[in-house]
């Protein structure tokens, strides 16, 4: 019930419509009792002129009822009001509700640059009428009357500049906190769309380096079956090895959409890189290392993404030349790391003829990417001599942002 009384509210133009009424009594019904209170006063009676003191009274509150729609016009006609009245020499009394009401508007609905302006002309204007008006007085002491309506026409301006100076206050603070609204959401989805684009990126390397390499066991165990069934099974246990490495490093790719203390594994790096040199072996491939020792710790993002840009190597070779030479070789420098990964191209041989490529592509791109967010490049491209070289210059001190 409490909450059905506190909804329920005038709509503006009735709120303005009973504020004018009530001005309008006042202004009228109290200037006539104070009228009759002092009948021996010298002022002009309100009947005077045709009634021309009702009718000022009456058009200065009753134009109240428009004050929000016309500030301006309120404020200048209860101003003109105003005047006439008391320079014709009317009864002095509650004739100025209007006007100070039609200030408060001018200044609270105003701009705050031009309406103070005009608020303040118009005051003095009033000032300047109200004193000649009230320069042969009597007795004298009415005269402070004059200044009260010049004070409180002061404060009504001042009081509705405060009012619209909150109201801006209030409106740019809510502005300010719907904009930080839409920036956090627009960051929380930029994060989640690099995660995602990161979970991606490893997923697509972890299994088609995993796939390449089971596809050429798988090739060796269909040509060796028969005849040397002991190479057969050395290939199945490196289908099995192979495929149970990529399922961990999946667990651990996939973990991030699970609590931070699922216990996963870190995310592989230069550490790793022997096991990629075996797994490459284990494909047919002679993989070559030559590492030379850091002088300095690597960033993990940069080992993570050196470890994945030669396992896209690696996997390019399996799938796209078959058993051959591979080299990598590692340099570290003063500020940057390079790792240079080559292959000597295809040679005959019925291994090679298995794992003869039958749709051609490459991850050149995707290293490429990788390489960019983290401020470095790469180069990949044939050899004058033969085969295919990728090499890949990452900063120590990586200039990227995103994560790998």
């Amino acid at each position: 019930m409490r909450d059905r009384v506190t909804s329920f509210r005038l709509p503006a133009w009735a709120q303005d419509l009973l504020v004018a009424l009530f001005i309008t009594v006042m202004q009228v019904q109290g200037t006539v009792s104070r009228t009759h209170g002092d009948p021996g006063s010298m002022v002009r009676p309100l009947a005077d002129l045709g009634h021309l003191g009702y009718l000022l009274l009456i058009v200065g509150g009753v134009v109240v009822a428009v004050r929000r729609r016309w500030p301006v016009a309120v404020f200048a006609v209860t101003a003109l009001a105003s005047m006439v009245y008391y320079a014709l020499d009317f009864p002095d009394g509650p004739g100025w509700l209007g006007l100070f009401v039609a200030i408060y508007t001018l200044t609270a609905l105003g701009d705050g640059r031009r309406s103070p302006v005009m608020a303040g002309v118009g005051i003095a204007a009033l000032a300047a009428c109200w004193l000649i008006a009230a320069a042969d007085i009597e007795p004298r002491a009415a005269i402070g009357w004059v200044f009260f309506r010049i004070g409180a026409s002061v404060m009504s301006a001042a009081l509705g500049d405060s009012v619209r100076s909150r109201r801006v206050i209030a409106a740019e603070a809510v502005e300010r906190a719907e904009l930080a609204e839409r920036t956090r959401e627009q960051e929380t989805r930029a994060r989640v769309d690099e995660e995602r684009l990161r979970i991606a990126r490893e997923v697509h390397d972890t299994v088609a380096h995993a796939i390449a390499v089971i596809n050429i066991q798988a090739g060796v165990t269909a040509h060796v079956l028969d005849q040397r069934p002991e190479r057969a099974r050395d290939a199945l246990e490196a289908i099995e090895q192979t495929s149970s490495r990529a399922l961990q490093e999946m667990r651990a790719i996939l973990g991030v959409l699970r609590d931070a203390d699922d216990g996963r594994v870190p995310h592989p790096g230069l550490g790793q890189i022997g096991e990629l040199a075996t797994q490459g072996r284990e494909a047919g491939l002679d993989v070559e290392l030559r590492v030379a020792s850091s002088p300095s710790p690597v960033p993990s993002a940069v080992g993570s993404a050196l470890y994945r840009i030669l396992q896209e190597s690696i996997t390019n070779v399996i799938r796209h030349v078959g058993p051959t030479r591979v080299t990598v070789a590692l340099d570290y420098g003063a500020d940057s790391v390079e790792m240079r990964v080559t292959d000597d191209g295809p040679h005959q041989g019925p291994e090679a003829e298995e794992a003869a490529p039958r749709h051609p592509g490459s991850g050149i791109l995707g290293m490429r990417e990788r390489c960019h967010l983290l401020g470095g490049d790469l180069d990949a491209g044939p050899r004058a001599g033969g085969g295919f070289a990728v090499t890949a210059r990452l900063p120590l001190a990586s200039n990227g942002t995103a994560s790998v």
